[in-house]
């Protein structure tokens, strides 16, 4: 059900922005062929799928599977839309938003498991926030032309330096954030061990991205990126903390 709920409501903010972004997009090769941007499907059917997307989508979330993660979804189509999509012609601050909004989905999973917004779906979220610095700031440095072009205003265009140190710093970030799940008892402490080569290999590529300034070092950190994320998912899936571990010996004493 929320696998289901997730496909309708991400295709909203998705198209929105599409929709609003039609003049900028056709200055750019990466997005240039888009079917708004070529006339395939006209701005009206694309409004009216990304509210039939919506509306469904935040209702099965709400009713399906609980209201605080419907509330999220509506929080994270708003923040969007209505936040980081203008933002983007504006201010880098729209990478910090941006990453909020990537960051939110695995929070509404852990709120559709468990009902509740605690340590784990902070963790999850911090994640997946951290990530996607040296994730998308890798990929920007090498469409930097692209983006100038289209009139958007990214760290790689007007702060370059500013965008490898903050990829540099997030890469350190990630292993600090694996740490953090035994301390928060969300996983054993095997998980930061088995994580720390992945989590060192990122940040040594993210410090080549950070001293070379290349596309080279660039191409090589988004790559990284790409697999990183979901091994480090999968490892910290495999170290999760089993229900009734915590406690048990002071359990067993009493």
């Amino acid at each position: 059900m929320w696998m289901i709920c997730q496909g309708f409501w991400l295709a909203s903010p998705r198209s929105n922005s599409q929709f609003f972004e039609v003049p900028f997009d056709s200055n750019m090769n990466r997005t240039k062929n888009r079917p708004l941007v070529r006339g395939q499907i006209s701005p009206l059917l694309a409004v009216s799928f990304a509210t039939c997307c919506a509306v469904p989508g935040v209702a099965l979330l709400t009713w399906g599977v609980n209201p605080l993660t419907g509330a999220l979804a509506v929080f994270n189509i708003f923040l969007y839309t209505c936040c980081y999509t203008p933002l983007k012609r504006i201010s880098i601050a729209n990478t910090w938003v941006g990453a909020v909004v990537g960051a939110i989905p695995p929070v509404m999973g852990w709120t559709a498991a468990t009902g509740s917004l605690d340590a784990g779906a902070f963790l999850l979220g911090g994640i997946l926030y951290s990530w996607q610095f040296p994730h998308f700031n890798a990929l920007s440095w090498g469409l930097r032309e692209d983006y100038s072009r289209g009139g958007y205003c990214m760290m790689s265009v007007t702060h370059p330096g500013l965008c490898r140190r903050v990829a540099l710093r997030h890469c350190l970030a990630l292993t600090g954030l694996s740490v953090a799940a035994p301390v928060l008892d969300i996983t054993t402490w095997t998980f930061p061990f088995i994580s720390l080569p992945i989590n060192l290999y990122i940040a040594y590529l993210g410090f080549r991205f950070y001293v070379d300034a290349d596309r080279k070092s660039s191409r090589k950190l988004f790559f990284c990126s790409l697999w990183h994320l979901p091994l480090l998912l999968l490892l910290m899936l495999t170290c999760k903390r089993r229900p009734g571990r915590t406690g048990d010996k002071g359990d067993a004493q009493s």
